[in-house]
């Protein structure tokens, strides 16, 4: 089991919201199961570079966070789907901001991130 060894940071918004979405692939599971894409093997096909376990791993610490909950169906074979909680939905219009910004200067931050061989 993973054992943090820096102490946890919370006295502002941006640390909190850090310890939150700071994940790899935290903000694009969001978004996606806002999306309607909720069962986990729609999730790997819309996120191919992510291994399961590690989509594993950022679902459940979303769970634990609030922001997403986990229904499983009591059928064989066992589905399982995500959906976001109304606390979840609350990060929808922030991640859309992102989302546009990062669109707005695509250009620009693609050309950035080469340069600097930030892409790997």
């Amino acid at each position: 089991m993973y054992e943090r060894k820096i102490p946890v940071n919370l006295n502002c918004g941006l640390d909190l919201i850090a310890e939150v979405l700071y994940g790899k692939w935290k903000i694009r599971l969001l978004w996606f199961i806002h999306a309607g894409h909720l069962r986990p093997s729609e999730l790997q096909r819309k996120i191919p570079d992510a291994s399961r376990r590690v989509l594993n791993i950022q679902l459940k610490e979303l769970e634990n966070h609030e922001l997403i909950e986990k229904t499983i169906y009591p059928v064989l074979p066992l589905k399982v789907e995500y959906s976001l909680t109304e606390f979840g939905k609350t990060l929808i219009p922030v991640i859309a901001a992102m989302g546009q910004w990062g669109d707005d200067h695509e250009e620009r931050l693609r050309n950035i991130i080469l340069k600097n061989g930030d892409s790997e």
